[in-house]
């Protein structure tokens, strides 16, 4: 008979390596909330990385997770995905952040028990991978500028620059001419109205950027429409698209969905997403917070499924507790990973 399983979290402060700026705001530390979920031999690791956008702090992650780990050890399998996540559902409504912990704690220990990388336990294909942008985040010109030329002398092949600015198109000729063989993605993160957004992507598209996320406010779908119909490069929908609902309602006013394990609630809720989307004829990225590797080596062995990736967040940070999936130059790179679960690991072990 398997040991109870035992839980427990703790909340983590990790510094960046930089201060962290998009259209809302700077960061210059992330909290994330690490939870631990032990059988007796084998400890899983998740970890939650809440977003007041979406109206989670770590106070509301630390909040409902007793109840959340109650319901856990009240079920006791980790391999009873339903049947935990219909618990979760029922106990806490929304907070999608603490539960994506509590469900990557499951699937690291599950995968453990049974000997095998979490990509296994999905059945996917780790030859079939991504390459992960790394994020330029807004600052003065001169420096980022500076971001880009040393994101391009570390190898990374794929650029995501945070815009939103008075000054979008001169920081995009900065980074191309600093990255001329890059390829780059921009992200407004609702800064313009849809006019400017047309604008804009004219810009972007003279600059060879491949795709732009969310030019424009979440809570207006038609002014997602309206720069989908009329811009000259793909638009991505990140803000617009939360939860498994919102891809039916997003399918004709974007290219591409951009998902996260801390908007969704979990590896299993992600996937689900990944289908819906492909069924509606969008591609599929996949993103993050500013997170530790606790949290992203989970979304990092869903590449095979992905279009593009976005899960640079560890990479931000100036330490981080734990170690994950390697990402040389961005890649995600799944065949390294010759241990059971997700991945993650303190580090230095």
């Amino acid at each position: 008979m398997s040991s109870p399983l035992a839980t427990e979290f703790e909340r983590v402060s990790l510094p960046l390596e930089h201060a962290f700026t998009i259209a809302r705001g700077t960061q210059e530390t992330a909290e994330n909330v690490v939870v631990r979920i032990e059988d007796g031999e084998h400890t899983g690791v998740g970890a939650a990385a809440p977003s007041g956008h979406y109206g989670e702090t770590p106070a509301t992650v630390e909040a409902v997770l007793p109840d959340l780990l109650a319901e856990v050890e009240a079920v006791g399998d980790p391999l009873a995905f339903d049947a935990v996540d219909a618990r979760l559902d029922r106990v806490v409504n929304d907070n999608p952040a603490a539960k994506a912990a509590v469900r990557i704690a499951l699937h690291d220990l599950a995968a453990k028990r049974l000997d095998v990388p979490l990509y296994r336990l999905l059945g996917l294909d780790p030859a079939r991978t991504v390459t992960s942008s790394f994020t330029i985040g807004l600052d003065d010109t001169p420096t980022m500028r500076e971001k880009t030329r040393e994101a391009v002398e570390a190898g990374y092949p794929v650029l995501k620059t945070k815009l939103g600015t008075d000054r979008d198109a001169e920081i995009v000729r900065a980074v191309r001419e600093e990255a001329p063989d890059a390829r780059i993605r921009v992200d407004a993160n609702e800064a313009w109205s849809p006019r400017e957004a047309v604008e804009m992507c004219e810009v972007l598209a003279d600059h060879d950027v491949e795709f732009c996320e969310q030019p424009v406010p979440a809570e207006h779908p038609e002014g997602l429409r309206y720069v989908y119909e009329r811009a000259p490069l793909p638009i991505a929908a990140d803000e617009s698209c939360v939860t498994l609902e919102d891809v039916p309602r997003i399918a004709d006013a974007c290219d591409i969905a951009n998902l996260k394990l801390m908007k969704c609630g979990g590896p299993r809720q992600a996937v689900e997403m990944v289908h819906a989307a492909r069924a509606h004829g969008l591609d599929v990225m996949l993103g993050c917070m500013v997170e530790t590797n606790a949290a992203i080596a989970a979304a990092c062995h869903l590449a095979p499924l992905l279009d593009y990736a976005d899960l640079d967040g560890s990479l931000l940070l100036a330490e981080d507790p734990y170690d994950g999936v390697p990402l040389p130059a961005g890649e995600v790179d799944l065949s390294d990973v010759d241990r059971p679960g997700t991945g993650a690991r303190p580090t230095g072990r």
